[in-house]
């Protein structure tokens, strides 16, 4: 059993910048592959960004809307996985929820723990 928990959410005005940590329960952490995940009023949960270990090293991996500019990041000494995200639009207002999965994050089908999910609001 995994139990992720999301902080960092906030208000901030477009361009600025927001980083989300998500700390992990449990001593398996450095096995799963950690991702966020977000979804906006009235839409679906969409992929963000994931990192996993790849046959040899550690690989990140982003959704089109991240590209770019979101960067995902883990330190397993802190059972933590971050998210910066720079160059912020209103278009990237949503609830951001951490998850981890066995293998690779692309779906949410792929997610075996979800955190409680943390708001981010971009205003003009």
């Amino acid at each position: 059993q995994v139990h992720l928990v999301e902080s960092g959410g906030g208000l901030v005005h477009t361009g600025g910048s927001l980083t989300l940590s998500c700390a992990a329960s449990g001593r398996t952490f450095s096995t799963y592959t950690m991702g966020w995940f977000r979804q906006a009023p009235g839409k679906e949960r969409e992929f963000v960004a994931a990192i996993g270990w790849i046959t040899i090293g550690w690989s990140a991996y982003y959704g089109d809307s991240a590209k770019g500019r979101f960067t995902i990041s883990r330190d397993n000494a802190k059972n933590t996985v971050y998210l910066q995200m720079n160059s912020l639009m209103r278009e990237d207002t949503a609830v951001y929820y951490c998850a981890a999965g066995a293998t690779v994050l692309r779906a949410t089908r792929d997610v075996n723990y979800w955190g409680q999910g943390t708001q981010v609001t971009v205003s003009s």
